[in-house]
């Protein structure tokens, strides 16, 4: 079956001020009628309706068994979840943090993941995996996108930390081009995934705070979420 995979941007939508323009997160403070206006779009471009998650940084997947109906809320405390439905689209919102894409074409189920620092070092990746497999998928089937985040040559944080989190995520550990203590998230992903078995492994290479087409939460503060999406597409 042919799996669908889409990154939105800032560009498009009805937000404005800090949130401008086209933030699809309904749990940043941007007023409810834009957000709600930016997903219909979404979904009106993308022809599939789409699951959102309020994400909590936790390791929890949900398992998408029905189509959404209109006006439903965000799966509530969830960071990634898993689908074999045809024509639903699962949506992961990031501004920094790692949105994770996953698919099992042979077997027909699609994942998201929301890998931020604690997310990644708490397992929420092998988390969403082992919710494929149990869905029929295979793990030396299944292709993963790590889409745009935060890189490493930005991503300062103090040395204890860095090692706390290389020691979960063994791979993200990096210096920043200032030298200093940093993590490179989709580095330490990349070697997670690799050790479950996962061989096709692609990155998008953009880095959300270097991207003016991107939100980024450490670059501008409280500001707005770009989306990440996968669904399976009935059609041949």
């Amino acid at each position: 079956m042919r799996v669908r995979r889409v990154v939105s941007t800032r560009a498009g939508g009805r937000s404005v001020g800090r949130f401008a323009h086209f933030n699809l997160s309904g749990g940043v403070g941007d007023e409810p009628a834009a957000v709600a206006a930016n997903r219909a779009r979404v979904e009106r471009e993308l022809g599939v309706p789409a699951v959102f998650l309020a994400q909590v940084h936790g390791t929890r997947v949900a398992t998408i068994d029905a189509l959404p109906a209109a006006g439903a809320p965000d799966v509530a405390g969830t960071d990634a979840a898993v689908t074999a439905l045809p024509g639903v689209a699962l949506a992961v919102l990031a501004a920094d943090c790692v949105p994770v894409l996953l698919a099992d074409p042979r077997a027909g189920v699609v994942g998201v993941a929301h890998a931020g620092r604690v997310g990644a070092a708490a397992g929420v990746v092998p988390a969403t995996v082992a919710a494929m497999v149990a869905l029929g998928g295979r793990v030396d089937s299944i292709e993963v996108l790590l889409g745009p985040a935060i890189c490493g040559s930005c991503y300062e944080v103090p040395a204890a930390m860095r090692a706390e989190v290389d020691a979960a995520l063994p791979g993200s550990a990096v210096a920043t081009r200032k030298r200093t203590p940093g993590l490179d998230l989709r580095a330490g992903l990349y070697h997670q995934l690799t050790a479950l078995g996962v061989a096709k492994i692609g990155a998008d290479p953009r880095c959300t705070l270097e991207s003016a087409d991107l939100y980024s939460h450490r670059g501008n503060g409280p500001t707005g979420r770009q989306a990440a999406f996968t669904w399976l597409d009935p059609r041949r």
